[in-house]
């Protein structure tokens, strides 16, 4: 079943001549490099760009020796890219000259728009509909520009733009901070790390980060693509971006800030009150090609893992050192971060016996002692590439040693790392500027070189997450799953309505989702009973949609087993309902039967920018305690639901623990897949579910709703 196919196949924009222009018109040119309209020209003019830049200022024939013209109208054609200039309030109408004038792109780098309040969003609405009229594609406003390292177009304003350090490599970066993100770039070129391409969105009033994500994925020069968002108005295309990379191999690096202060909805349910904007991106990025960054040095790092072209087949790493610290250490990150340490084959063993020391342990972490250093690291490099051919290990971390041969020993692990495709990552023991050649020798053949255990692990996790990630996506059906049950039409109330728990269940059971047996009387019908319509224990509960949360009103009795019993229990709960909620609608006295099995609760949101969600997690009273839910993108079939299941950390619980039962997750995983099936249908009209809680039972009985709550648009 495709959660994405909505977004999943897109028209993509050719963005060649916005990166690489044949020419560039700067409007709102001026003499002065320092200002905003003149910082471009020195940019264009002096770092080895190969187009035409024209000059627009109609208070200048000239402008640093270059003709300078009145009005876009008078550039010689062909001119590929509009730099902007200019005060907002003339950006629009330059907007409709671009078109007129055959200017295909425009790079807004003023400001003043949605970013300062009620004026400037009227005033980007006028940019967007004087966009769309001409034709024309605008990165901005109120943005940095665009650097494209590979062909020298710094076509932009700033600090950063003008560096000589800055060097080309085979990753993008699509900046919603056009200041950090091409700080980044810089400091990443100081550790040898280059950008072919960076470009700073700004308000994204036309293309968007994910648009120009998605694009230069599908470039062959380009590895990798990083990201530095605050947020996205289209999560399913985020989504589908993430699938994409994982089709081509190719990893996102992203790096999602605005994460802390997230205003949660003042909603009914749990479900809601256990989704926050951050949370759906993190579900998001598990699901495609993403490796998550937090800072600088995770991506430098991750990009160096990844820049040497190898994905590990498993996650069996083995650790090689000259310290037997140095492999604890290691060895303690790489099980934290869920790499196996499997010991070597007994024939690797036997071979490592031959050449190394007898007081050299050769478990896995291999611990070669300083003994390395008595043949210019020979022995120490035939021990590394001995653990490379064990058919246990997939990939090794080895700690670089020091010394005048370290030379020697580094020409001696390039070959051994040309046998191999298996991944290897060297732990930098000194100073980066400690035989800083031998460093860089070492990175220019593809074995990354980082400093500290730590960092070292971290950047191999990361490659191992992302081959992890390829390996489920090749295994995927490539056929959707048949649904459990087709669309059901369902009798909703046109108005935003809180249904109650009775017609809520209602709804579940139009989808095939088990329910309580139960009757909805009213007061009086309750207090003429002459026997229970259902068996005893029973429950006793309000029905009434201005209380969705019953326990906390007290308008709840459980345990119920004898008529007198339940008529006091049907008095006591509208007295309740009334203290609690003096104008709430009662719309009676729900009777269910009781229930039992392990709590858990699944919810569905309807959220404004991923659409249809589904939660799960443990029920009772630590559900929102323990945070311990996952989520997934409605619809979704039986097995993406019982991955879901696997994803929480009780999901012990559901398989038997410590001599329990095992559960019912087959029953657990088919009303995951109903709901999100409910919700996907019905995302006009739902906005929230919410069942909690729902009972588990033992495996071949089932699970079954005890208490449902469904919110209307």
């Amino acid at each position: 079943m495709d959660q994405t196919a909505d977004s999943a196949v897109r028209p993509r924009h050719d963005f060649s001549r916005l990166i690489n222009p044949r020419a560039v018109a700067v409007v709102g040119a001026s003499s002065d490099p320092s200002r905003i309209g003149g910082h471009p020209l020195k940019l264009l003019t002096e770092y080895g760009y190969q187009g035409k830049v024209y000059p627009v200022n109609p208070r200048h024939q000239e402008i640093k020796g270059l003709a300078c013209y009145p009005d876009l109208a008078a550039v010689p054609k062909p001119c590929d890219v509009a730099l902007i200039a200019l005060s907002a309030q003339h950006v629009p109408e330059i907007i409709g000259q671009c078109g007129a004038a055959g200017i295909p792109f425009a790079i807004v780098l003023s400001a003043g728009f949605s970013e300062v309040g009620a004026d400037g969003k009227a005033l980007q609405e006028k940019l967007i509909a004087a966009a769309r009229a001409s034709g024309v594609r605008l990165i901005g406003p109120n943005c940095l520009g665009l650097l494209n390292l590979k062909d020298n177009v710094r076509n932009g304003f700033g600090g950063t733009l003008q560096l000589s350090t800055l060097i080309p490599g085979p990753f993008a970066m699509v900046t919603q901070s056009g200041g950090f993100g091409f700080g980044v770039v810089a400091i990443a070129a100081y550790y040898g790390v280059g950008f072919n391409y960076a470009i700073s969105t700004g308000n994204e009033a036309d293309i968007s980060m994910l648009e120009l994500a998605e694009y230069f994925l599908e470039r062959s020069e380009v590895e990798a693509v990083v990201v530095f968002m605050e947020g996205v108005t289209d999560g399913r295309r985020l989504i589908a971006a993430g699938e994409r990379a994982l089709a081509l191999g190719k990893p996102i690096m992203v790096w999602k800030v605005g994460n802390t202060d997230v205003g949660r909805q003042a909603a009914a349910s749990h479900t809601a009150r256990m989704t926050a904007g951050y949370e759906l991106y993190q579900a998001a990025f598990r699901r495609g090609g993403f490796i998550e960054i937090r800072d600088i040095d995770d991506l430098i790092d991750a990009l160096k893992a990844f820049r040497a072209r190898r994905l590990p087949r498993s996650n069996r790493t083995g650790v090689i050192t000259l310290s037997g610290g140095a492999g604890v250490l290691l060895a303690d990150r790489c099980i934290e971060h869920g790499l196996e340490l499997p010991p070597l084959a007994d024939a690797t063993a036997s071979e490592i016996r031959q050449f190394v020391v007898a007081f050299a342990s050769v478990a896995n972490p291999v611990d070669a002692t300083a003994n390395g250093y008595n043949d210019n690291f020979a022995s120490y490099n035939r021990l590394i590439g001995t653990v490379l051919a064990d058919p246990g290990i997939d990939q090794i971390i080895a700690r670089a040693p020091r010394g005048s041969a370290v030379t020697v020993w580094a020409q001696g692990l390039i070959e051994v790392a040309r046998a191999t495709d298996k991944p290897v990552l060297i732990n930098w023991p000194t100073a980066p500027d400690d035989h800083a050649e031998v460093m860089q020798l070492l990175e220019q053949n593809g074995i990354p070189c980082i400093p500290t255990p730590g960092r070292t692990v971290h950047a191999l996790a990361a490659l191992n997450r992302f081959a992890q990630k390829k390996r489920a996506f090749g295994q995927r059906p490539k056929q959707p799953a048949s649904r459990l049950v087709v669309k059901q039409q369902l009798d909703l109330p046109r108005e935003a309505a809180t249904l109650g728990e009775h017609r809520s269940k209602q709804i579940l059971k139009a989808y095939g989702i088990p329910a309580v047996a139960e009757t909805l009387l009213s007061a009086d019908a309750v207090a003429k009973l002459e026997h229970a319509p259902l068996p005893y224990p029973l429950v006793v509960k309000i029905e009434s949609p201005d209380i969705p949360h019953k326990t906390e009103a007290g308008v709840v009795r459980l345990d119920i087993r004898s008529l007198d019993e339940l008529k006091t229990a049907a008095r006591d709960i509208i007295n309740a309902a009334r203290n609690h909620n003096k104008n709430a609608r009662i719309d009676g006295i729900l009777l269910q039967e009781m229930a039992g099995g392990l709590e858990v609760i699944v919810g569905a949101v309807n959220d404004r920018y991923f659409g249809p969600v589904v939660v799960f997690g443990l029920g009772g009273v630590f559900t929102e305690l323990r945070k311990d839910v996952t989520q997934n993108f409605a619809p979704f079939d039986v097995s993406v639901a019982k991955e879901m299941i696997a994803e929480i950390k009780g999901s012990a619980l559901l398989h038997g623990y410590r001599g329990g039962p095992a559960l019912d997750v087959d029953a657990l995983a088919d009303t995951l897949s109903r709901v999100s099936l409910l919700i996907a249908d019905h995302a006009d009209r739902i906005a929230e579910i919410d069942i909690n809680p729902l009972f588990v039972q033992p495996a071949g009985q089932g699970v079954i709703a005890a208490d449902a709550l469904i919110v209307l648009k």
